[in-house]
């Protein structure tokens, strides 16, 4: 199954750059790659459609592992970033700077990774006061929650306050889109999965132990106060990197650990996962772009975002209902 989803991959891969509004056949599209220069395609292909498929397959891969670190650590499906305030604290700080700041491009994407990472500290610290009761992990989703709802609430605040034009672009980034996408955000994208992936397969026996529970993953010689904190560090990090990059693409993270476990009849996979969010994001930015404007009166592309949450929305109500039903004994 890990390798069919890497060749679902490889395949929306191409499917984004050689398909859609402009097409180019393979052996163009390998000249391409090879130096030529071929009139219209080169600047299409090279600096619109591949930068954009890598970026969405970056991402992807990032969200898919972040979620899933988090809702196997904290054994419950509902901790992903986009749930417990991460992404809302990207987003927070996002607008800021382009509404209060002006900034635009790399200082946004700056701005959204602090946002993450401050967000995420508090987070972490405020759910682990001795001064509040329940379990560690049942705190940390509660208070990430509260905290998304006070991000939404800036966010609102923000957008309220500034100019259409400004709100225009800054509503664009808020629902999660690739159209930026460029060589430089590639690389800064690629440079921070060089470093976090090793982690994160550092880290994976860890989250192995700690998915059977704090008691069981000591017994087992996993510091579980270390490795907690190390996991959450790297997942913060992994989300971050890809809300800085193509802004809160929604559900990425929520989707990706369930689906891949379906696929797997109920085994983890961190491999899985993050195949399952790079198809997620490629195949949903293949349709903003190119299959839904097809039947919008004006033709214009959505972003990549709103495909996602239209497919996260139904999945989280039905998890929520059946969650319900669970903890009602029926």
């Amino acid at each position: 199954m890990v390798a069919a989803l890497g060749a679902a991959v490889v395949i929306l891969f191409f499917v984004n750059v050689l398909l859609g509004s402009y097409t180019v056949t393979i052996p163009d599209f390998f000249r391409l790659l090879g130096g030529a220069d071929i009139p219209g395609a080169s600047f299409i292909v090279m600096e619109n459609k591949l930068p954009r498929a890598v970026t969405g397959t970056l991402i992807g891969v990032a969200f898919g592992l972040a979620g899933t670190i988090f809702q196997t650590m904290l054994r419950n499906p509902l901790a992903s970033p986009d749930i417990i305030g991460i992404s809302y604290g990207a987003s927070a700080s996002a607008v800021a700077a382009m509404v209060v700041f002006g900034l635009t491009g790399v200082a946004v994407s700056a701005a959204a990774m602090i946002g993450a990472l401050a967000i995420a500290l508090l987070i972490y610290l405020v759910s682990h006061r001795s001064g509040v009761s329940g379990g560690a992990s049942a705190r940390l989703i509660l208070i990430g929650i509260g905290f998304a709802a006070i991000m939404q609430a800036v966010v609102g605040y923000l957008m309220t306050r500034t100019d259409i034009r400004t709100a225009q672009g800054a509503l664009v980034w808020l629902n999660g889109s690739l159209n930026s996408s460029n060589w430089d955000r590639v690389a800064v994208l690629a440079a921070s999965l060089v470093l976090l992936l090793p982690a994160v397969a550092m880290l994976s026996r860890s989250l192995r132990g700690l998915e059977l529970g704090d008691d069981a993953a000591a017994g087992l010689g996993v510091r579980v106060g270390p490795a907690r904190l190390g996991l959450v560090v790297t997942a913060v990090l992994l989300a971050a990197v890809a809300t800085a990059a193509a802004g809160p693409v929604a559900f990425v993270a929520f989707l990706a650990g369930p689906i891949a476990r379906r696929l797997l009849g109920g085994a983890g996979s961190l491999v899985a996962a993050a195949g399952v969010g790079a198809v997620i994001v490629l195949a949903a930015d293949f349709a903003a772009a190119n299959l839904i404007p097809m039947f919008l009166t004006n033709g214009t592309a959505l972003p990549v975002g709103v495909v996602t949450g239209a497919l996260g929305a139904p999945f989280l109500l039905w998890l929520l209902v059946t969650t319900n039903r669970v903890g009602r004994g029926g």
